[in-house]
């Protein structure tokens, strides 16, 4: 069992006092069977008279609020400790063609879990992107492969072929771009990764949360120099819902802490919302620390 405290900072800036605004922030970590939420709290700057608090469609933590008076910056603090346990290596053989086979006939709870995960969502156009998808699954998933050992290896290949490069997108860049210049962040290869199991008939889901980062030998850790992460899960019929990092080519073990899961990047996103007032400039910073107790 390992322990983490993550404090994650959202700052907006504003070249013009503000008079109104509505966010929607999904911040805290949710329990999961390998994970346990000891404390979540979130705070905002300007004081907030309400914070509501809500599970979305996919059980996911939402916190809803709105600063009702002048303002020039708004900060969003969560706060958060949870206990993770160790995932067993996950067992499921199943040949992947016919995972496809079950899961288009499925009804019941089964269809009812996996339906949001085997189509296209608003970052992830499987009719735009079939050539490019087809090509970068056909020689991982061969016929009869085991569904696990398919999803490993694909992720294998992101991470051998793209370049992870932070620098090159943004939350906007489209996966064609991404896969036109085979370089991306974890974002684009979580959502490269599901879109190419979808588009094979499988279910596949978007994870946001976090990854404890270890500094260079001989440094400190900065605080906040943590980031955000990104990874994905495919239904597998024995062994649920496996998921894969391929950012970095391994199973999420006991370093990932799991916030949220959708279809994409557009179901989590971390803070969302509209501010009321003048034209003017909006700075973002963002600031996050992982740390094991």
């Amino acid at each position: 069992m390992t322990t983490y405290r993550v404090v994650h900072r959202t700052s907006y800036e504003y070249g013009a006092t503000m008079t109104d605004g509505y966010s929607v922030a999904c911040l805290a970590p949710r329990d999961t069977e390998w994970q346990t939420v000891r404390r979540a709290e979130i705070d905002v700057d300007p004081d907030v008279p309400e914070i509501d608090r809500f599970l979305d469609a996919f059980g996911n933590r939402q916190y809803q609020f709105g600063v009702h008076e002048p303002h020039d910056r708004l900060v969003i603090t969560a706060e958060s400790e949870v206990d993770i346990a160790t995932r067993p290596d996950p067992v499921d053989a199943t040949p992947w063609d016919e995972v496809v086979a079950r899961l288009a006939v499925e009804t019941g709870a089964v269809a009812l879990e996996t339906g949001w995960f085997r189509s296209s969502s608003s970052l992830v156009d499987l009719e735009a992107l079939a050539g490019p998808l087809g090509r970068l699954t056909r020689h991982v998933f061969r016929p009869g492969r085991g569904i696990v050992d398919a999803a490993r290896a694909l992720c294998h290949e992101i991470y051998t072929t793209f370049d992870f490069d932070p620098h090159f997108s943004t939350v906007s860049t489209p996966l064609v771009e991404v896969l036109a210049e085979r370089r991306g962040v974890c974002q684009d290869f979580a959502h490269l990764t599901i879109g190419c199991l979808r588009s094979l008939g499988l279910a596949a889901g978007y994870v946001s949360g976090y990854i404890e980062t270890v500094p260079p030998p001989g440094q400190e850790k900065l605080i906040g120099a943590d980031a955000s992460h990104a990874w994905c899960s495919v239904w597998t019929p024995e062994a649920g819902w496996v998921s894969f990092d391929p950012t970095n080519d391994h199973l999420p073990a006991n370093d990932h802490v799991t916030v949220a899961w959708g279809r994409d990047y557009a179901d989590v996103m971390p803070v969302r919302g509209v501010m009321i007032g003048p034209a003017a400039t909006q700075t973002l910073d963002v600031a996050v620390d992982v740390q094991r107790l």
